[in-house]
């Protein structure tokens, strides 16, 4: 019974989903019948296998090469800290880069199925190579030291210890990154033309007023990334199953990065603030992009400060970021209470959580160009869709971190507060949060520059307000001195947000004696 009960929670959202749509309970008709998308689905299906074969491609080609270079990426940064610490403005930079913004660019640039790919290929690197941190530096450092003893250098430590304590965590941060890599290949299509997509298939169907076909096309999306959600769950399950940890690790890997003296320390910084400046430069240079298209960082400058239109720019970008921030803060806050409370309820009531995760599934997996229309049907085009659409994209990512860090936790340590009588509130008080705060903080590092980007993009499709709304204004324009100076505004913000959370994780965990896995 307990392995249909998902099958039974499904079927009861279908049901109600159908009575809703038939009496058009939902704002006329917004939410169409599921019996009238699959009948129209059926009707449209020829137009179909090119468009799916298009997405697939981009998503999947992105999605491998994302994803080997997060993985080597996160070996080398826990092995060399110091090589993290020079990294990590360009790694917030590749995460925070929002695609909508870039989208024209790259199709400007490039050619043929390379932005898709480039597009999914960014959605993947930061989850994945933060997954991989997270789980090659919260080994067991006496396992370490085991192999340590026995004449092991870093690399043997890596293959008998890390590895093997990271597999989980990476396999969650995959489970994470298929559907990142959907949404990226839609979106490079949604913004960049082509024939053939569902991104492409989606647009032309967009002022057509036709809910069945909409809902029908982010269906099929959804479906390809819950696919590839439930292949990664499944292996997940399959690798690790007979690993789970039977003691508590007394304490993890320390950082390996030495105090340094002041000069170095304002060395490295410089670096992290200079290196993705440098390969902005770089890029542009190797690429050979137009002069009108290209903004090195002199010329944004110049666009900001110094051209006589610049008053006018700063005044343009002010006001949308008065718009913008607020929303982001507030939808940051609710994703990740979300996050922390469905994370602690799968302890505590998982038949609940299996009954909500269909519903959180959809949320998560149906591209935002998609589900961003059928929304604002229903939802209008207020404050209330920005917030719905900035949550959704947040909160699942966050769980789904925060509960392998709480899965992380062994039963037995568990039972040393319930054998003093403690409830499952307080265990997870006591041992569980407490076990699992590197994980929570992981999420929330996550969680910020998604949270800009579910804003932007609400912005940019709904409300035509804040910075979402600027930049679709500047592409109208061929403004691209503006498309530019949002695009880096944007990755500041995710930046500045990024750099507060870490500064809180390493006073907690320093308090605690904890690892960061920054």
């Amino acid at each position: 019974m307990t392995r249909l009960r998902p099958l039974l929670n499904l079927a009861i959202i279908l049901i109600v989903w159908e009575i809703v749509g038939q009496f058009q309970l939902v704002a006329s008709g917004a939410l169409p019948a599921p019996s009238a998308v699959l009948l129209r689905l059926i009707t449209d299906w020829s137009d179909y296998p090119l468009h799916i074969g298009a997405t697939l491609y981009g998503a999947g080609v992105g999605f491998v090469i994302g994803n080997l270079v997060a993985v080597a990426a996160g070996v080398l940064f826990a092995l060399y800290p110091v090589s993290a610490r020079v990294a990590r403005g360009l790694n917030v930079a590749i995460f925070a880069l929002p695609p909508i913004a870039i989208s024209p660019i790259l199709v400007l640039t490039l050619s043929d199925m390379a932005p898709r790919i480039v597009l999914a290929a960014l959605g993947c690197y930061f989850v994945t190579m933060t997954a991989t941190v997270v789980g090659l530096t919260q080994a067991d450092a006496r396992a370490v030291d085991v192999v340590r003893a026995y004449g092991g250098g870093k690399w043997a430590a890596l293959r008998f210890v890390q590895w093997r304590n990271a597999l989980p965590t990476i396999l969650s941060g995959l489970r994470i990154a298929a559907p990142n890599a959907v949404l990226g290949s839609i979106l490079a299509e949604f913004g960049g033309g082509g024939r053939w997509g569902l991104g492409v298939y989606l647009l032309g169907s967009l002022g057509r007023a036709e809910p069945d076909r909409l809902w029908g096309i982010g269906l099929v999306a959804t479906a390809i990334a819950a696919l590839a959600y439930f292949a990664f769950a499944a292996l997940s399950h399959f690798v690790t199953r007979g690993t789970q940890a039977v003691t508590v690790p007394s304490a993890v890997l320390s950082s390996g990065d030495k105090p340094r003296p002041a000069w170095q320390q304002a060395l490295i910084i410089a670096a992290s603030v200079a290196l993705p400046f440098a390969l902005w430069w770089v890029l542009l240079a190797l690429l050979r992009v137009p002069t009108m298209i290209a903004k090195t960082p002199p010329g944004l400058f110049d666009y900001l400060f110094l051209l006589p239109s610049a008053p006018i720019a700063q005044g343009k970008l002010l006001a949308a970021l008065a718009q913008t921030l607020p929303m982001t803060l507030v939808g940051m806050v609710c994703g990740l209470a979300l996050a922390f409370a469905l994370a602690l309820s799968s302890q505590i009531w998982p038949a609940i959580v299996r009954a909500f995760m269909p519903v959180a599934l959809v949320t998560q997996t149906m591209p935002l160009v998609a589900l961003t229309p059928l929304l604002v049907l229903m939802l209008g085009r207020g404050p209330a869709v920005i917030l719905w659409i900035t949550i959704s994209v947040t909160f699942f990512p966050a769980f789904v971190t925060m509960a392998q860090g709480l899965l992380q936790v062994p039963r037995a340590a568990l039972d040393v507060p319930k054998a003093y009588g403690a409830g499952i509130f307080k265990q997870l008080r006591l041992v569980s949060v407490p076990a699992s705060l590197p994980y929570l903080f992981a999420a929330t590092r996550l969680t910020v520059p998604r949270a800009l980007l579910g804003v932007m993009i609400a912005e940019w499709l709904a409300t035509g307000t804040g910075l979402g709304n600027l930049l679709n204004q500047s592409r109208g324009y061929l403004d691209y001195g503006m498309i530019w100076a949002v695009a880096v505004i944007s990755v500041l913000i995710s930046v500045m947000f990024y750099q507060i959370v870490v500064a809180v994780e390493r006073r907690t965990l320093g308090r605690l004696g904890m690892a960061s896995a920054e």
